[in-house]
This record gives C-alpha cells, structure tokens and sequence, in this order.
C-alpha cells in the first residue's frame, strides 16, 4: 500500500506552481472576462493569492448557480476563478500525484489516458471474453442515485484523512471539502469535486475487486459494471454492493440499476456496447438532429455561424468514430442544407 502524502504543502506551493495552475484553469476561456481580469495584473494577482494561502486567510469565493438541461437538469456551482486556480494547483500538485497509484487498473474517470473511450474499449473487451467463455452471460449495470449531492462529507474526509499525513495539506482539504452551505454533498462544476468522487468510490473498487474477487469489473465515475456468469450471479453481487455502499458509504442505488443478459447490450460512456460491435445512444443522435433543424433554420435566415458549425459537427464526427455508425454520418450530412460549404 502506498504511503500517505507527507511534507507536500509547502514544499508545492510556490509562485511558478501557482502560474501553471491558472494556465491550466485558462485553458480554452482566455477571451473570459474573468480570466482577462485576471491576467491584466497576472504577477499581483498570483502573489496576492500565495499569500493568502501561505497565511491562512485564504477563503473560497462564493459561488455562481446555473442549470443546465443535458443530458438531464443538474444545478451546477461555479466559483470565481481565482478559486479555478486554487483547486486546479491542489489537485494536479498535491492529490493526484500521490493518489492515482491507489485506484484500481479499471477505474476510468479523472485520470490520464483513462478516459470515456479507453472505457468503453475495455467493456467490450471483457464482454467479448465472457462470451467466448460462456457463451451467454449476464450484466450488472450500477448507477448511484444523486450521486455528487448524497457524497457524506464526514465519511469523505475519514476516506482523505486516512491518505493524509500532512497536517497543512490535511487543514486546506477541510477548507475545500466543507465549503459551501449545504449539509451534504459536493458541488457539481468544481475541479477538486470529480477528483474527491473518484476517490470516494475507490473504496468500493477496492471492495470489488478484493474482497468479492470479481474479474470483469470496471468503472467511470459513478455508472459501473460487473460481468457475471448467471443471473444468481448477478442478483447476489447487486444485493452485496447495495448493502456495503449503504452501510459504508450512505450511498443509494438508482431506478436505472440492473441485471439483464448479455444480448442486450450495455448502455456506457456514450454508446451501446456489445460483443461485436458499438453505437452511439438515441440520445446523442437526437441531439445532433436538434442542433442540424436549427442550422437550416439560421442557414435560411442567413445567420448561419459556420465556425460554430464545424466544431461542433467535427466534436460529433470524432465521438461517432468510435462506433460502428458510418452510415448514419452519411445520412445526416446530407439532412444539412447547407453540406456543399460546410
């Protein structure tokens, strides 16, 4: 088992430390008035922040609330950017490089060159190993109901104070994991927040794999899946799993949480997965054929923003790459008046 993190703070909170920080937190919204504003006094601002931290009587800001609708209504916090700053040193020079050799091969979320798609790759992997082995197999799906909102912050930092050693760094997680008013949870929007989900999680990776011995398992986030050889099989790993994340965690599954057989595939990451193929999910087609009645609409008006455009439609192309869905490209280029400028 690795050793706890230990005499990191102060040796990581430097100037230099701090710039590199706020690059990574500009990175893509450098036309932002706020990062503009902060940048018009770059050398004070990050100064000023140094010490702040270096005193104590650093403070988070106070967030920013919004909703957004896809893929389904959530309320997102957002701090000032300076704040941005902050979680983006904590996390990339304090936690990360002294936490990622304590998750599991197969967990996905938040870690380099473990993403969405290297997800998915190894899902159909397994799916495929299960079916040259068995034949027929089933699928438990796993999904925790408000997941960000029902984090117990009390059992989080049992989790953290457990990896921690250094009584600086120790203090300055307490600041990050306790702000904010609500009782409960971690905001949705904060860089330091997907960090501390991962890590909250990682107990049950750890459970899963250790003590329930189960071979063909792995996780993004909060959605995760467990290959099983019957349906017995799988009923028993979910009333397992159910009770220890109650017991444990004060985590609860949601309505979507089940076991089926392997003909139906898996919905994960973006796409339906099965043994010999993918596709991307009804609801990312239904997206792209929404945003393309609306370029033809501005497209007639003469309003069209083709730059807009390109991105998005090339975001979509490199998503859809990873599935089995040529055709489908095909079919909806040509639904867009506008094709031959594109």
């Amino acid at each position: 088992m690795p050793k706890t993190i230990k005499h990191v703070f102060d040796e990581k909170l430097t100037f230099i430390n701090l710039i590199r920080a706020h690059r990574r937190a500009s990175k893509n919204k450098r036309n932002h008035k706020e990062v503009i504003l902060f940048e018009m006094d770059l050398e004070s601002n990050i100064a000023n922040l140094l010490r702040k931290i270096k005193d104590g009587t650093y403070k988070p800001g106070k967030y920013r609330e919004f909703y957004v609708y896809e893929p389904k209504k959530r309320l997102i916090k957002s701090l000032p950017y300076v704040d941005r700053v902050v979680h983006q040193w904590y996390v990339e020079d304090l936690i990360k490089p002294y936490m990622e050799r304590r998750f599991i091969s197969k967990t996905f979320a938040c870690i380099e060159d473990r993403g969405a798609h290297s997800a998915v790759d190894y899902l159909q992997k397994y799916m495929r190993i299960m079916k040259r082995n068995y034949g027929s197999y089933y699928i438990l799906k796993c999904d925790i109901k408000s997941y960000f909102y029902s984090i117990n912050r009390e059992i989080l930092m049992k989790i953290l104070s457990r990896m921690i050693s250094d009584k600086k760094l120790l203090e300055f997680t307490k600041l990050l994991v306790y702000e904010g008013d609500d009782e409960c949870g971690i905001p949705i929007g904060n860089y330091s927040s997907q960090y501390f989900a991962n890590i909250y999680l990682n107990t049950l990776d750890h459970f899963v794999k250790e003590t329930l011995q189960v071979k063909y398992y792995l996780r993004y986030m909060d959605d995760f899946i467990l290959l099983c050889k019957t349906k017995e099989e799988a009923k028993e790993y979910k009333k397992i799993i159910e009770e220890f994340l109650h017991e444990h965690l004060h985590l609860e599954f949601n309505n979507k949480t089940r076991y089926y057989p392997n003909s139906m595939g898996v919905d994960f990451c973006g796409y339906k997965v099965f043994e010999t193929h993918r596709l991307i999910r009804k609801r990312s087609k239904d997206k792209i054929r929404r945003r393309i009645r609306k370029w033809n609409k501005d497209y007639r008006a003469g309003i069209l923003n083709l730059k807009e455009v390109e991105e998005t439609w090339n975001a979509w192309l490199g998503h859809i790459s990873h599935a089995n869905c040529y055709n489908l490209m095909l079919r909806y280029r040509d639904l867009m008046e506008f094709k031959d400028i594109l």
